[in-house]
Order: structure tokens, then sequence, then C-alpha cells
């Protein structure tokens, strides 16, 4: 890696400091990461992404007496904009949409390899979201019918959009979506900014969370 490259600045929330310690290791190892801080409070992780420029928090979603929920309402409320991470043992798929509503770049489950978390903060840095497939689903499915926003005339989505969403939702990039269509790149591009003309948002994160309140029963 050239040497003049910045680093990716992560922060690392959980209450468990053998595991942030052991995941900060595996992290720096990486040649193009730097893990900031490490905190066990959402208080603590409050302040450093007040204070010090954090690309991507890797958070818990169990905090002990909190969860997740407080960080992102917080970190939202004093406008940080880096990604947010979830890392957990397990929540519930109606708490996993929520934490997808309120601003989760994606969920990734401890049991998985340190490969492939490598891999999801990279996902969601380049702007794509992160989910176990099995999960996803059902957290789809989880979703409750309240919580979605009203229809308006334009929400239905056409075979192509549809397609595109779901292939979205996978986490796949353009050219992998175009491959799959069988269709060129600049095509899935076309139809990616319909999506985001339609759901009235910029990236696919945001799209991901409109998908969750209005879309899940086309997809």
């Amino acid at each position: 890696m050239d040497s003049t490259t910045a680093k990716m600045h992560i922060l690392i929330v959980d209450d468990h400091a053998l595991f942030r310690e052991s995941v900060a290791r595996l992290l720096n190892a990486e040649p193009d990461f730097e893990v900031i801080a490490d905190c066990s409070t959402t208080r603590e992780a409050l302040q450093v992404i007040s204070s010090a420029h954090v690309d991507v928090v890797l958070l818990d979603f169990d905090l002990g007496q909190r969860t997740g929920f407080e960080f992102l309402t917080e970190a939202k409320r004093i406008g940080f904009e880096g990604k947010v991470l979830i890392v957990t043992a397990g929540v519930s798929e109606v708490e996993g949409a929520e934490l997808m509503r309120q601003g989760g770049a994606g969920i990734f489950m401890k049991h998985s390899s340190a490969a492939a978390l490598s891999q999801a903060i990279r996902q969601v840095l380049s702007g794509r979201v992160w989910f176990e497939q099995q999960y996803l689903r059902t957290m789809f499915d989880a979703t409750p019918t309240e919580k979605r926003g009203e229809r308006h005339p334009n929400s239905q989505l056409s075979e192509r959009e549809r397609r595109v969403l779901t292939y979205i939702l996978e986490g796949l990039t353009n050219k992998q979506i175009a491959d799959r269509l069988d269709i060129s790149e600049s095509s899935v591009k076309a139809t990616l900014q319909q999506l985001f003309d339609k759901a009235g948002v910029r990236t696919r994160s945001q799209l991901v969370r409109v998908a969750l309140e209005q879309y899940r029963s086309q997809l």
C-alpha cells in the first residue's frame, strides 16, 4: 500500500475488554486500518466521535444496561457522518430492522471470521451494506407493518428495479449486479439512480432503510 494513503479510522464499542483488544489487534494488522480507540460505554464513544475523525464505528448492540440504539440516536444528533456497523452475538429480526432504520450500515455476527469482518468494514466504507444473508430474509419478514411509511403512487418497483434492489441487499457491486443480470454496468447505475429518485435517498444505506419500510412485500 502507498505510504501516503490515509488509513481508515475505526472505533470499537463493546463492553467486553478481551473482545475489544483482540479485534483491535487484528484490525491494526491490516495496512489500511487504524483503530484509534476502543470504548466500553456509549458515553465514551460519543466523546471520541465528537473530538476525533472516525470513519467507521464497530458497535456492539448489547452494552450491559445500554443498547446500540442509544449510540445511534445520539451520534445522529451530534452530526456524526461516519458509518456504524453493528457487531453482535445476536439481535432479534425486529431489532435488526430498527437498527438499520436508525442509521446502521449493516449487521455483522460475532461468530464470523476476522477476514469477514475486514471485508464487512471495507464494504460499508465503500457505501454498500453488510448482512448475513440467512438473517436478511427473516429480518424483512419481521419488519412491523405499522413501522412502514405510507406508500405513495410511484413506490411500485419495476422488475429490473426489484432485481437490482435485491442484489444491493446482498451487498453486490454494480459490476457484479451487471454480470448477474447480463446488462451493462451503466444500465445498473441508471436503475440505481431510479431507485434513489423513487425512494428520495442518495446512498445505498439509505435505500436499504427505505426498502425495510416500503418495499419488503415486493422483494
